[in-house]
């Protein structure tokens, strides 16, 4: 393992990124959960991700239990448990962000440029 990434640092890696979290789970998680109950986990921290978006953005208020949730911390629970998943399977981020970007580029070339709907 490399350096330690603390909050201060003005940049962190996806590897790093998946490095930290696997530091984490094995120090101070005890172990990972089981792939299923991080895929429940992953659902949960999105449906918080969408509930701090439909009060700031959309029509709903915040109701004021939520008033101190803040949409960077959620999106942090979300990409924890997505490098949790990635962690435990096996997929090295960097590698698959940069295969699935190369693949919109080739699909997606010209597709949004020709979208009516985005002019």
């Amino acid at each position: 393992m490399g350096r330690r990434v603390t909050s201060e640092d003005p940049q962190l890696t996806l590897r790093e990124a998946q490095d930290e979290v696997d530091h984490w789970i094995q120090t101070i998680g005890v172990r990972y959960f089981s792939e299923l109950t991080n895929l429940a986990q992953l659902v949960e921290e999105v449906g918080e991700v969408a509930r701090v978006i439909s009060r700031t953005y959309g029509e709903q208020s915040f109701k004021p239990s939520d008033e101190k949730v803040e949409l960077s911390d959620e999106l942090a629970d979300v990409l924890f448990v997505l490098i949790c998943l990635a962690n435990q399977t096996g997929v090295d981020l960097t590698d698959a962000l940069k295969r699935n970007l190369d693949k919109k580029t080739k699909r997606d070339a010209t597709r949004h440029q020709q979208n009516e709907k985005l002019k």
